[in-house]
């Protein structure tokens, strides 16, 4: 790891509290990642659940991000103008700091950047759950457009925050749950978001200096899992398993896996334990 000493404007008191408690625990880190339209408490039982099993947890937000769901619904347009890179580098900045190489879970944009975070050989294991597509990632199902048009509907969202309705929230998230889980989860998780990453890998075809070029052949990335939930509408199974075909480039460990009757919120509803497993036993047949 680099110098953990020098400081870094993006990361948060917060931030560096839970990477000296990380460091203090003598136990393996778990770094994880959240994506779009949730915060970095929306993993708050997954860390529950691996500090259990003997690991310890970070979980930073993207850079400014509020602390609460209610001081982002607050303010949110404080989530405009934040891109993939400079995400990833606040990732990164956060990992740099770790006594040891973290495992990194990521989910949604959060998978994405954990490809890329485990592209720069910052990554003992890895899992991409429902992971944005990158660079190369081709295929762009029905469902995805329209999953994505809220944002992509409009340019100028390139330059916003925006926050989904509940109908928006429901096909693009929680089609497969029933309308009560579904407004829980909006209630309790749903913030706003910044429309341009989305813009960024909408493009990414077009753009061969993308932010979302993934390091698809790296030897050095350690074992990868992509994780697909069946009914997701945001990221359909054609995504993830093109981003899984082009990890196999690599020759490190690459697999994949499909979890049954599971849409875009597989990580915050209430089937949230098994997907957590699943992450939590790939990671420790290589991590422990």
């Amino acid at each position: 790891m680099t110098d953990t000493s020098a400081p870094d404007p993006t990361l948060t008191q917060t931030e560096l509290d839970q990477i000296e408690i990380a460091n203090s625990s003598g136990r393996q880190p778990v770094v994880f990642i959240h994506g779009l339209w949730l915060l970095s408490s929306s993993w708050d039982r997954w860390r529950t659940l691996y500090e259990h099993a003997g690991y310890a947890t970070i979980a930073p937000g993207w850079p400014d991000d509020p602390a609460t769901v209610t001081e982002a619904r607050g303010n949110p347009d404080v989530f405009a103008h934040k891109m993939v890179g400079a995400v990833t580098a606040h990732y990164l900045a956060a990992i740099a700091k770790l006594d040891r190489e973290p495992a990194v879970v990521g989910h949604s944009f959060g998978g994405l950047i954990a490809q890329k975070v485990a592209g720069e050989g910052a990554s003992a294991a890895t899992v991409a759950i429902d992971p944005a597509p990158g660079r190369g990632v081709l295929p762009l199902p029905p469902s995805a457009l329209k999953a994505g048009s809220p944002v992509l509907g409009n340019p100028a969202n390139a330059r916003r925050s925006v926050t989904l309705t509940f109908e928006e929230f429901q096909y693009g998230w929680t089609n497969a749950l029933d309308e009560a889980e579904a407004r829980q989860l909006y209630d309790e998780f749903h913030v706003a978001a910044s429309g341009v990453p989305i813009f960024q890998a909408a493009a990414a075809n077009l753009n061969p200096f993308s932010e979302t070029k993934v390091k698809f052949k790296a030897d050095d990335r350690g074992p990868l899992l992509v994780v697909s939930g069946e009914k997701d509408h945001t990221v359909p199974r054609a995504i993830a398993h093109a981003a899984y075909k082009k990890h196999l480039k690599s020759s490190a460990v690459t697999e994949f896996v499909e979890i049954p009757d599971r849409g875009h919120s597989l990580t915050i509803d209430h089937g949230w334990q098994e997907v957590a497993q699943t992450s939590l036993d790939f990671i420790a047949r290589f991590v422990r």
